[in-house]
C-alpha cells in the first residue's frame, strides 16, 4: 500500500502524478473555455497543438526523473484534456480527496487508478456534494491550510470560482488541528488580467520561508497583508499583473532547495537563484495558454 503523506508545499518530494497532453483532444470552441485566457486563445487561433504541450510535459516528466523522483501519468482517455492533475484530486496528511469538478471532468479521476488501487479506500474522499473544492486552492503549510476561496452571493455566475465557503468549513471539520485560512480571490469570467483562477495564481510558498505574491489576485488588502506579515517583507517575491497572467507563482518545487520554472520567467528566476534556489528551467509557455502551468500540472502523493 503508499503511504501518502503531504504537509506542505516543499518538502522532498517522492511521488507524484503528472497529468498527460496526450490525446487531449480538438481546440474547443469559444463556447467551451472554462476560463478567460483560453478563451483569448481560442479567438486568436494561437491555441496549443498537443505535439506542442506533450514535448513540455516530457521535459517537466525528465527533471523529476532526474532527481529521483517516482511519477505516476493518467491513462489516456481519448479526446479528453488530461493535463491538470491538480483539479481532479489532491493530497493532505495522509487521505486523497476526490475533487468535486465540473462533471464532464469526472472521468479523469478514474483514470489515475494505477494510484488509487494503492491507496487504502478508507483514505479516499468524496467531499459531501456542497463541497466545490479544487486542488489548485488548497496549500497545506504545516500548521495551516491555506485556501482561495470566493463567497460573493454571485458566486454562481463565475466559471473561474472553483472553491466555495462550504469547502472552508469543511476542511475545518476535517483538519481540527491544523488553522484553516480562506483567501477571497478576484474573479473575471472575461479578463484574463483580472482573474485569479485559483489560489496558486497569484500565491505560492517557496523553500522554508519564501513566497511568490500578487497582491491583485486578492480581494480584501488584509488577507494580502497577512501573508506578507507571515512571510516578512524581505522574504516575498511580488509579481506585476502580466507575470501572474505568465503564471509566474505557478512554479513547482522538488524540495525546499530546488524549484521548477518556466524558463522565460527570467525575473523570477533570478531572484530564485540569488536566494540559493536551484532552478531546473523548462518550457511550459504552450500549457500556459490554458490558464494553467507546473502546479497546477503535478498532484504530489508523497513528500518526506
Amino acid at each position: 500500500m503508499m503511504q501518502l503523506n503531504i504537509v506542505d508545499e516543499t518538502s522532498p518530494l517522492k511521488a507524484v502524478i503528472l497529468g498527460t497532453a496526450h490525446s487531449c483532444g480538438p481546440t474547443p470552441s469559444a463556447e467551451e473555455a472554462y476560463d478567460p485566457k483560453s478563451l483569448e486563445h481560442i479567438l486568436a487561433g494561437t491555441y496549443p497543438k498537443e505535439e506542442d504541450m506533450v514535448q513540455e510535459m516530457d521535459a517537466f516528466s525528465k527533471v523529476f526523473e532526474k532527481h529521483g523522483i517516482k511519477v505516476y501519468r493518467p491513462e489516456i482517455l481519448e479526446d479528453c484534456n488530461q493535463i491538470f492533475a491538480r483539479d481532479i484530486a489532491f493530497v493532505i496528511e495522509d487521505k486523497l480527496f476526490h475533487a468535486n469538478i465540473l462533471p464532464d471532468r469526472e472521468r479523469e479521476f478514474t483514470a489515475i487508478h494505477e494510484v488509487l488501487d494503492q491507496i487504502d479506500p478508507n483514505k479516499i474522499i468524496r467531499p459531501p456534494e456542497e463541497v466545490h473544492i479544487e486542488g489548485g486552492d488548497v496549500m497545506p503549510w504545516n500548521d495551516y491550510i491555506f485556501v482561495g476561496t470566493y463567497t460573493g452571493e454571485d458566486y454562481p455566475d463565475y466559471i473561474t470560482a472553483r472553491t466555495n465557503k462550504e469547502a472552508v468549513e469543511y476542511l475545518k471539520e476535517m483538519f481540527p488541528h491544523k488553522t484553516v485560512k480562506a483567501f477571497e480571490l478576484r474573479k473575471s469570467n472575461t479578463d484574463p488580467k483580472e482573474n485569479a483562477l485559483h489560489l496558486d495564481c497569484c500565491f505560492q510558498p517557496v523553500g522554508k520561508d519564501k513566497a511568490i505574491l500578487h497582491k491583485n489576485g486578492f480581494l480584501v488588502e488584509e488577507e494580502y497583508q497577512w501573508l506578507v506579515d507571515y512571510f516578512g517583507k524581505e522574504n516575498v517575491f511580488e509579481i506585476t499583473k502580466d507575470e501572474m497572467y505568465e503564471m509566474f507563482s505557478n512554479v513547482f518545487s522538488i524540495s525546499p532547495e530546488v524549484v521548477v520554472s518556466e524558463k522565460k520567467f527570467t525575473r523570477l528566476n533570478n531572484w530564485l537563484r540569488d536566494q540559493g534556489f536551484t532552478v531546473e528551467e523548462i518550457p511550459y509557455s504552450e500549457i500556459a495558454k490554458q490558464e494553467g502551468l507546473l502546479r497546477c500540472s503535478t498532484m504530489p502523493l508523497i513528500r518526506e
